[in-house]
């Protein structure tokens, strides 16, 4: 360095933009805060540490004056309470205070106390000692509050020792007959005897004691049986038939009895319980529920109290709450015991009088949701198909693999949706319907559909199909509202949290997918009489009306908004789509059962046209479809498929002359030699055919084939085949194969053609023979060449892998198919409306009723003020039919009787039900007063399907 000439030293500059004196200020400033820091966490450490010595020292010191409390206690009352009496429950007494105080129930002297405690208190009770005045003296108001506070504690300390010693208790819980001495049965009845709704304090307690979450407590007691599962089919299986039988109740279903028939009612004050822990989620999510508790199915099945339930289940579903505990295990979730409780119960509050319609609504609400969310059930049939179509399909398919549930629980599940149950809820839902545009309506359609859906989908429904299309107002119900709705271009849009559906989905969707099925059902079994002719189940009008419904939803569902454009309908039905998106599930069900009823609609018309063959045309084929169509995976290919009545006949067959020529484009043009030349002998040409052409290829069938005949001489025929020689043969060949004295094919009466079911006896290799018969009918349609045979249309459904019913039967055997609709209007006797007036004049009267008698004035009124149902339900409650005699009820063997039940109309008679004697077509009917007593008794009667029950 140079000196420069300038004394003064240069002031030096950091290169990072701060100066060292900064930096060192900001280190000092982050060394002081985290000092800080550190001083303040040293501070909380030590605050935290003398509240622990505190709080250690508080419950070292409590639990020392509770072991003083407990010593003075038992020095005093005894260790097994021996030195009590009445004295020591009265309000100025300080025992059970000192008892709550100490009491531990893990301390096994302290559950002794208890137990003596409690046992002492039913004795007092069993000697005539009021129970209020026990704890209260004389004046219950004037000391209600500690006499409620020490009632409440005392309920609940002996439901909290049960819960926390249910290991001791094993198998004596829910024993029904167990001895009164056990531990375990004096606690359950001291509990009893508190909370019966007769006390002032019942109200409170019960209150109390849920809102501690109790039947969280009795689901674990409960559960800790569990054995039950196992046990249940040995020893506690037959104590609870026992019990059922001799009205026993176990301690714990006496309690659930109270509490469950206390919450709901109108007199009760109680703050809702958290439904995260009512009875609902935590017991009726117990498997198999009623089997340990069948009188607390009863309490539950009243009206009101399942009514109250079940509406608060709905509402909890509404809200997308998922409140139920954890599953038991995957073959018992938590939603699939709860769906078998339900049901089950609910079997008998509907078959109760006057169940209200806002119950139905909430039942189809709350089981549709828990229905969606169980695994499908099949039967053993479907089963048995699914898992051959399994083996078939990809194994990638992406599907998850399902847990199945329980065999008794899915046994529990479908026996509760059996006939009767599908009659009550239907006809409660669509009793009250007059008009079918008014909102009530509305509801009740969508709740029914949304559950039939969902019911369709889930369970297997050959048990319940007749009932809802022959016994419920389902179908008329439906095609009124369908038919309403269509005419006057309005469609009303179903409540969304009852139809699975969205507000703005179409209207027709869900009444479609279960009218469909029904209806489908229904055509199965209807002769052509009834359907040309009588024209039921619909007029032929209404009819026309429905195809135009099913080909405008069809067309709007495959090919204006498809769901699946790159898969079929049925394929996707496969997956998981119900889970995952019901709505897409609903519309790709609709298409497939719509376009099935179509088909099955469309091959009544060709039996007998009732309609012109435009009203199964959709309105928008158009060039640029048929184009579509052609090609294989497009929208329009798949409806061909699906739907093809949806195209008129020629759009079809230019559709399949189109794909012809694009296949033989593909196949690419033949020299005038073809490599498939064959000779054969005229008068052995199907077997010459046969030996010959048999191990053809479908490349090589789809290439030119030419045949040269050979006469009977052994000589060939002139000519070179240039195509019409080859038609000769096919033309010979047919009508060779086809001959009935060959064998393979016999004729009806009419001369049409069917395989020959004894086929197998004549030729060794019929079936090789019918196969190579079918490749010579696709060779025929693929060059072009017509053929004449007449196939019988039963055959035809086959090969179009249809279903042939009853209707099918004349074109096999029209005489068979004539005895066997006699035997059917003979067996089945008249399916017209029940005549009263038939019955009438011809009904005898015994017991001092006669015709003219004040009883059967009005009994007769009665009987034809009833709906039709209700008249056939009258019919079978009397003669075990509800049908009537073929030839009028001067038939009926013996004549149907009324008499005259015991008793007078002043006495305790008027209270009873109508009963029957089928055996001798007898009605016994007490002398009621009014009309309305004895409509009332009837409906009652002919509803409860009691069996002999009532006779």
């Amino acid at each position: 360095m140079f000196f420069s000439g300038d004394p003064t030293s240069r002031k030096r500059v950091a290169l990072g933009g701060r100066s060292s004196k900064e930096r060192d200020t900001q280190k000092l400033m982050e060394q002081t805060r985290m000092e800080r820091d550190r001083r303040l966490w040293q501070r909380k450490q030590n605050a935290a540490a003398i509240i622990i010595q505190k709080c250690f020292r508080g419950r070292k010191a409590a639990k020392a004056e509770r072991a003083k409390v407990r010593e003075q206690f038992l020095s005093r009352y005894g260790s097994y309470c021996q030195n009590t009496d009445r004295r020591c429950f009265c309000e100025d007494s300080d025992y059970l205070r000192q008892l709550f105080f100490f009491f531990n129930a893990r301390n096994a002297g302290d559950y002794t106390v208890l137990v003596e405690t409690c046992r002492g208190m039913l004795n007092l009770v069993q000697d005539n000692v009021n129970i209020v005045s026990l704890f209260a003296g004389v004046d219950y108001l004037a000391v209600h509050a500690l006499v409620d506070h020490r009632v409440k504690n005392l309920a609940y300390i002996c439901i909290l020792s049960l819960y926390q010693n249910r290991s001791r208790f094993r198998q004596q819980l829910l024993v029904p007959d167990a001895e009164s001495v056990m531990q375990s049965t004096v606690l359950l009845e001291a509990v009893a005897a508190l909370i019966d709704p007769k006390l002032p304090w019942a109200c409170k307690t019960v209150s109390y004691i849920c809102h501690r979450n109790v039947f969280a407590l009795f689901r674990e007691i409960v559960l800790a049986e569990r054995g039950l599962l196992r046990y249940l089919t040995n020893t506690l299986q037959e104590n609870v038939k026992t019990s059922s039988s001799t009205g026993k109740q176990s301690g714990v279903e006496h309690i659930l009895g109270f509490m469950i028939s206390h919450t709901g009612q109108n007199s009760c004050t109680c703050p809702n319980v958290d439904p995260q822990f009512s009875f609902s989620s935590q017991m009726l999510t117990v498997p198999f529920l009623w089997k340990f508790f069948p009188s607390l199915k009863g309490v539950f099945s009243t009206l009101g109290l399942s009514q109250h339930y079940i509406h608060q289940m709905s509402l909890c579903l509404q809200n997308h709450a998922n409140l139920l505990p954890g599953d038991i295990s995957a073959e018992y979730p938590g939603y699939a015991c709860l769906l078998g409780n339900i049901l089950e119960a609910a079997g008998v509050t509907l078959s109760q009088p006057a169940c209200p319609f806002e119950m139905a609504i909430d039942l189809a609400a709350v089981t549709t949701f828990l229905l969606e969310a169980l695994p499908p059930i099949k039967s053993s049939t479907q089963k048995a198909k699914e898992d051959a179509a399994m083996i078939e399909e990809d194994a990638d398919s992406g599907d998850d693999i399902q847990i199945a549930l329980d065999e008794d629980l899915e046994r529990q599940i479908i026996s509760s949706i059996d006939s009767r149950f599908m009659l009550q809820l239907i006809n409660i839902l669509f009793g009250g319907i007059s008009s079918v545009g008014d909102d009530r309506s509305v509801v009740a359609i969508g709740a029914a559909c949304a559950f039939l859906h969902v019911t369709f989908n889930t369970l297997p429904i050959e048990r319940i199909m007749t009932v809802l299309a022959y016994r419920t107002e389902l179908v008329r119900v439906l095609w009124e509202f369908m038919k309403n709705c269509h005419d006057n271009k309005r469609w009303s849009s179903l409540p969304e949290h009852l139809s699975l559906v969205p507000g703005d989905a179409p209207g027709w969707l869900l009444p479609l997918a279960v009218f469909c099925p029904v209806y489908k059902h229904m055509l199965m079994i209807v002769d052509n009489e009834e359907f040309y002719e009588q024209e039921r189940p619909l007029s032929l009008r209404d009819i026309r009306s429905l195809i135009v419904i099913l080909r405008q939803a069809l067309w709007q569902l495959l090919w204006v908004s498809p769901t699946h454009p790159n898969a079929s309908a049925k394929t996707a039905l496969r997956g998981n789509t119900s889970k995952q998106n019901p709505y897409e599930f609903v519309k790709n069900k609709v298409s497939i059962v719509a376009s099935e009823l179509l088909s099955q609609l469309q091959d009544w018309n060709n039996r007998r046209e009732f309609a012109p063959p435009s009203d199964f045309h959709a309105d928008g084929v158009d060039d640029f479809f048929i184009s579509q169509a052609v090609i294989d995976g497009t929208k329009a290919n798949e409806i061909m498929k699906l739907a093809p009545f949806l195209i008129p006949f020629t759009s079809r067959v230019k559709i399949f002359n189109s794909q012809l020529v694009a296949i033989k484009q593909r196949h690419g043009p033949h020299g005038v030699f073809a490599r498939n030349r064959f000779r054969i002998r005229r008068d052995h040409i199907l077997e010459d055919a046969y030996n010959q052409m048999s191990a053809l290829s479908e490349e090589d069938l789809r290439g030119l084939i030419r045949v040269t005949f050979v006469n009977e001489l052994g000589v060939e025929e002139a000519g070179i085949d240039g195509g019409g020689i080859f038609k000769d043969f096919m033309e010979n060949i047919t009508r060779a194969a086809f001959d009935v004295q060959y064998g393979l094919f016999k004729e009806t009466v009419d001369h049409l053609l069917y395989p020959n079911p004894g086929s197998g006896l004549i030729h060794e290799q019929h079936l090789q023979f019918f196969h190579f018969l079918g490749s010579l009918l696709a060779k025929a349609m693929f060059e072009g060449i017509l053929v004449d045979i007449p196939f019988a249309t039963f055959f035809l459904s086959k090969l179009k892998q249809k279903f042939n019913y009853l209707n099918d039967l004349p074109s096999l055997d029209p005489e068979l198919y004539r005895h066997l609709i006699f035997l059917k209007l003979l067996i089945s006797g008249s399916l017209e409306s029940l005549d009263v007036d038939d019955l009438l004049t011809h009904a005898n009267y015994a017991g001092g009723y006669h015709k003219e008698h004040y009883v059967i004035d009005m009994f007769w009124d009665v009987i034809k003020g009833f709906s039709l149902e209700n008249q056939k339900k009258f019919l079978k409650f009397v003669t075990g039919c509800s049908r009537g005699p073929l030839l009028g009820f001067k038939y009926l063997e013996p004549l149907f009787c009324i008499q005259r039940a015991a008793g007078n109309a002043s006495d305790e008679a008027l209270d009873r039900l109508p009963t029957s004697a089928t055996c001798m077509n007898l009605l016994k009917l007490p002398p009621y007063r009014s009309k309305e007593q004895m409509k009332a008794k009837l409906l009652y009667a002919i509803n409860a399907e009691a069996g002999f029950d009532l006779s």
